[in-house]
């Protein structure tokens, strides 16, 4: 069957589900015994029955068969945990076995007609297909526990709550546990195991010994057992979850997919389309990536996913002598994506060795498909494929070279047969020992090379070594000159830092001087140094935010003189604020609207233009000549009195009409 190799000389029971259900309370089961330890004769013993679950277990637990083998692990438990305790249970010899595959099963019907086996939809016919394909170690095993053993050495009764002999019984028992854990090391150490041990010492000895013990239990000297004052206790160490060990490491044909770079991605597929797995790497060389895909099957076909296919991937290619898939043209992200949207990876690069593993296989799956149905059950479909591949010959001419090999010249014997006697049996036997020798030495040859190789890659190894340790006293001295300028700049930085803080205290000084030289000079007095300049208070704009700010930075008292820079645009509110300041004098630039100038008119305030007083500004500050300013306040006093009078003279012109008005 293929090319893996039978389990001889075993005991394999095929189990299948017949009625039921394993979650309910009694499930039935089909059950095929197939017992090949009779070498003295070439007939198989099978054994076909349906029994119930406790029956099942009293026969694996009577007839310890290598493997139990089941096309779904969970027709023999209810859940993990049912699974993980019935792994538990199983004999040490026995393993449990899933043929249909690890994470993600097949379907049985499918994995034995790949396999050549026998199949049919009754539970007994699936039990005997599950139980072939295992006996030629097809599937994988469902393991729960390392080969990792814990033997815990303990107290095996309680040291009571006291009494007139509490010590001298206390110390009798933790006494016996030192002795018995002393057996037991002494035990390990004969049969050759590696251990680990830890005790928890007490009075009088230990309470506690714990071995760890590299090894399964069928292997450990110690059985678990319970003696007087102390118990021994054997039990696996647990794995983390449920996982799938292959029963055999064969390197079927792959599918591989490569993105080269400075991060190297490889992507291995099966002729079937099922991603087998994904690795990328910044550090490994070809020699290193070629190992690992050795190590996971031999590629058939080595995929790229631009074209032309770059240097990187044809030279992977040539090792493999595999068939090598470009697309017709780089192939756009977004179709990568969808391609690999049901699989995990962790980069863009791994992302895109498994696009082109993938669409390789997208465009030979059709032909994989009529290679397959041209393929005899007893022959192996994925050799026949590769070779396909890579002679670019039919599937009749690829079988037929194949039979040539097999048969290794038949027709010529069958030709020679009736001119040489039959060979004796030891004739046999040299002939078999000389082809035997031939292989081994062809083995050896290829081991040498293998050798030559590796001795190659060790110079290279050795020649990148002293270049990379000339590149690290290189960088060792670029590493000394940043620290001695990081130390450079760390000392300019404090410096900078310091002279920040002297600037931040003078600016800070100088507001400081600067407020109380305004405080000092708030009437402006001081500066008028021959009393003939008077200070102005500047309003940049007859507005009510203007004269907020004024009176923030210097403030407008009664008497002072107020410079409007701008004075349109003011109403009656903005007039009446400052008509209550009682201002000296107001003057303007621009022209007061009638409201404004009404208002400041009924308050008295005198209202003179700029142009008639010289302003004179000194950064913040402005002053103006003192006879300046009582000039323009006569013109103003002036102008009211007429204005005074022209308003008096209105209102007695008005009283008299209104007095003929009534008069009518």
């Amino acid at each position: 069957m293929n090319d893996r190799t039978s389990a001889l000389d075993s005991v394999v029971f095929g189990v299948d589900i017949q009625s039921g259900d394993v979650r309910g309370d009694a499930p039935s089961y089909a059950l095929v015994v197939i017992d090949t330890r009779d070498t003295e004769s070439d007939e198989v013993r099978i054994e076909r029955d349906v029994v119930s679950f406790r029956k099942l277990r009293r026969l694996i637990e009577r007839d310890e068969p290598a493997l139990v083998a089941t096309d779904n692990m969970y027709e023999l438990a209810t859940d993990k945990d049912d699974l993980v305790r019935f792994l538990r249970w199983l004999p040490h010899e026995t393993r449990l076995v899933q043929v249909t595959g690890a994470e993600r099963p097949e379907p049985l019907s499918r994995v034995a007609s790949r396999h050549g086996v026998p199949y049919g939809k009754d539970p007994m016919k699936e039990a005997e297909a599950a139980a072939r394909l295992a006996l030629s170690n097809v599937g994988y095993e469902v393991v729960a526990f390392e080969n990792t053993t814990t033997v815990k050495v303990s107290r095996g009764r309680s040291t009571g709550k006291g009494g007139w002999s509490q010590d001298r019984y206390t110390r009798r028992i933790h006494g016996s546990v030192k002795q018995q854990s002393r057996e037991v090391e002494s035990a390990l150490k004969e049969a050759n195991l590696e251990f680990e041990r830890e005790v928890t010492e007490k009075y009088g000895g230990y309470s506690q010994a714990l071995f760890t013990v590299e090894g399964r239990p069928q292997d450990i000297p110690v059985s678990t057992h319970r003696s007087g004052d102390t118990r021994v206790e054997i039990e696996r160490e647990r794995r983390d979850g449920i996982e799938f060990e292959p029963l055999v490491k064969r390197r079927d044909r792959v599918i591989v997919g490569i993105d080269p770079g400075t991060t190297t991605a490889v992507a291995v597929v099966s002729l079937d389309g099922r991603v087998l797995d994904v690795h990328s790497t910044r550090t490994a060389d070809t020699a290193a990536i070629i190992e690992w895909l050795i190590e996971r099957g031999r590629p058939s076909i080595v995929a790229a996913d631009v074209t032309p296919m770059p240097e990187t991937v044809e030279k992977f290619r040539r090792s493999f002598d595999a068939a090598g898939w470009a697309p017709p043209k780089d192939i756009p992200v977004d179709e990568k994506l969808h391609r690999t949207r049901e699989v995990a990876y962790e980069n863009d690069h791994e992302r895109d060795a498994l696009a082109a593993a993938l669409f390789a296989y997208d465009d030979h799956e059709d032909q994989f498909e009529r290679i397959s149905r041209k393929v005899p059950a007893d022959v192996d479909r994925e050799e026949v494929i590769s070779r396909v591949l890579t002679s670019e010959e039919s599937v009749e001419a690829v079988l037929r070279e194949m039979n040539d090999d097999g048969e290794d010249g038949s027709d010529e014997q069958a030709d020679d047969a009736h001119e040489q006697p039959e060979l004796s049996p030891e004739q046999r036997q040299i002939r078999t020992l000389k082809s035997r020798v031939e292989r081994l030495e062809s083995h050896v040859d290829d081991l040498t090379e293998t050798l030559d190789e590796k001795n190659e890659t060790i110079e290279e190894y050795k020649t990148e070594l002293s270049d990379a340790r000339r590149e690290e006293r290189r960088e060792a001295r670029e590493r000394r000159e940043v620290n001695r300028l990081e130390r450079e700049n760390g000392r300019l930085e404090r410096k900078i830092e310091s002279l920040e803080a002297e600037n931040d205290e003078l600016a800070e000084k100088l507001d400081r001087l600067k407020s109380l030289w305004k405080l000092d000079h708030s009437n402006f007095a001081d500066v008028n140094t021959e009393n003939n300049l008077v200070p102005v208070k500047v309003v940049e704009q007859f507005t009510n935010g203007a004269l907020d700010h004024t009176v923030d930075e210097y403030g407008i008292a009664s008497g002072d003189v107020v410079y409007l820079r701008d004075a349109s645009g003011a109403g009656r509110t903005t007039a009446e604020r400052l008509a209550e300041f009682d201002p000296r004098v107001v003057v303007r630039s621009g022209n007061l609207s009638d409201v404004a100038d009404e208002v400041l008119f009924e308050a008295g305030i005198p209202v003179a233009p700029a142009d008639d007083v010289t302003i004179q500004e000194i950064d913040e500050l402005a002053v103006a000549p003192e006879s300046e300013i009582a000039d323009a306040i006569d013109d103003w006093e002036e102008r009211a009195e007429e204005r005074r009078k022209e308003k008096q003279k209105s209102m007695v012109d008005q009283i008299i009409s209104e007095h003929r008005a009534e008069k009518r």
